[in-house]
C-alpha cells in the first residue's frame, strides 16, 4: 500500500472518533498527508493521546460550514477523502434527531458538493452503517438489500448512504460506501457502547450495564481491521471507476447477542461481577448482523484480528487508560 498512498493529500473527517483515531496515524505510516477537519478539541481522543494531531495538517471548523469544505478540498489539493464525521450515538440520535439529520446527511452531501464543484476528479469513501438497512426480512444483511432505516439515527444513515450513491450516478463521482458491523477497540470515548462500558464498569468494579434485555443480536469489527479495510477500498477504488456508487459490508460475520458478548469480555478480564440487564431499549432493531462476502470477493478483504483478540487489545488500551 504505501507506494500508492505516498505524498497522497487526504482528507479525514472525523479524525478524533474511534475510526479516525487509528487511520489517521496509518496513513502517517504509509507515507501520506492527512488533513483532518475538527469541530471539537478532544484531548482524550487517540488523534491527540499518539500526537498525531501534531503531524498533520489541521483544519479547525465544522462540516456544515460549504465554504470551508470548497476552500480545504481546493487550497490542500485533496487527492482523496475519507469521510467519518458524523452523530453516532443511537441514543443521541433519538433525542436530538434534527442536529443528528444536519451532522449526518447534511454534512455528507456539503462535502460531496465540495468535491464536486472544485476537485471532481477526487474519490471519496463515506462511512455508512449497518443500520443504512433497517430492519430486513432475512439475515445476514447483504448489499442488495434497500436501505429502509425508520428511527432517526438509522434514517440519517439511510439518506446519508443514498446521496453518496446518487452523487456517483449523476454527476460521476468517484465515490464509494462502507457499511460496518458495531466498531470497536481503543479510544472509544463512548462510554454508553457496550464494550467500552462494560471494561470500564469492571476496571472500576462495578456490574455492567446492559440497556436492553441482552438478547440484541448484532456483529463486531475491531478498529484496526476496520482501517485495514477503508484504506484497501480507497486504493480500490480510485484504480477502478466500475466501483463508484458501490457499498461494501465489513463484518466479522459473527453475530452474537449482548449477553454473550459482555460474557466475553467479564471472562476476558477476569471478572466475576454480574451484568445488570435494565430491559430499557426501544426503537432500535432487534437482530441485525452483516454479509462481507463482495468485499472478500471484490476487495480482497479479510480481518487480520480475531474478535477476541481485538477484545484482548481493547481491554489492554483501557487498562493502560483508565489505571
Amino acid at each position: 500500500m504505501s507506494a500508492f498512498w505516498s505524498g497522497r493529500s487526504v482528507l479525514v473527517t472525523g479524525a478524533s472518533g474511534l475510526l479516525g483515531g487509528w487511520l489517521t496515524p496509518r496513513l502517517l505510516e504509509l507515507g501520506a498527508r492527512p488533513v483532518c477537519l475538527l469541530r471539537d478539541q478532544v484531548p482524550e481522543c487517540e488523534l491527540v493521546r499518539r500526537g498525531t494531531v501534531d503531524r498533520v495538517r489541521l483544519v479547525r471548523g465544522d462540516l456544515l460550514d460549504a465554504d470551508l469544505l470548497a476552500r480545504t478540498v481546493s487550497e490542500y489539493e485533496v487527492d482523496l477523502v475519507i469521510h467519518l464525521a458524523a452523530q453516532t450515538i443511537v441514543g443521541t440520535a433519538k433525542r436530538n434527531p434534527a442536529a443528528t439529520f444536519e451532522a449526518n446527511i447534511a454534512g455528507t452531501w456539503r462535502l460531496l458538493e465540495a468535491v464536486r464543484l472544485t476537485r471532481p476528479d477526487t474519490p471519496v469513501v463515506v462511512a455508512s452503517a449497518d443500520k443504512a438497512y433497517g430492519s430486513q426480512p432475512r439475515l445476514p444483511y447483504d448489499e442488495s438489500m434497500p436501505l429502509a432505516g425508520e428511527y432517526p439515527y438509522d434514517v440519517s444513515k439511510s439518506c446519508a448512504d443514498l446521496i453518496t450513491r446518487s452523487y456517483a450516478l449523476t454527476y460521476g463521482l468517484r465515490t464509494a460506501i462502507t457499511r460496518c458491523g458495531n466498531l470497536f477497540g481503543g479510544g472509544d470515548l463512548n462510554y454508553n457502547r457496550i464494550i467500552p462500558g462494560t471494561i470500564a464498569s469492571v476496571l472500576r468494579g462495578e456490574r455492567p450495564i446492559i440497556r436492553s434485555d441482552g438478547q440484541f443480536v448484532r456483529d463486531y469489527l475491531y478498529v484496526e481491521d476496520a482501517v485495514s479495510a477503508y484504506l484497501l477500498l480507497a486504493e480500490k477504488l480510485s484504480a477502478d471507476a466500475g466501483l463508484a456508487g458501490e457499498a461494501f459490508n465489513i463484518s466479522y460475520e459473527q453475530p452474537l447477542t449482548v449477553l454473550a458478548l459482555v460474557a466475553r469480555i467479564l471472562d476476558q478480564m477476569g471478572s466475576t461481577l454480574e451484568p445488570e440487564v435494565r430491559n430499557e431499549a426501544s426503537a432500535e432493531i432487534r437482530e441485525q448482523y452483516l454479509s462481507a462476502a463482495k468485499a472478500r470477493e471484490l476487495l480482497g478483504w479479510r480481518p487480520a484480528v480475531s474478535l477476541d483478540e481485538g477484545l484482548a487489545r481493547t481491554i489492554a488500551w483501557y487498562r493502560a487508560a483508565i489505571a
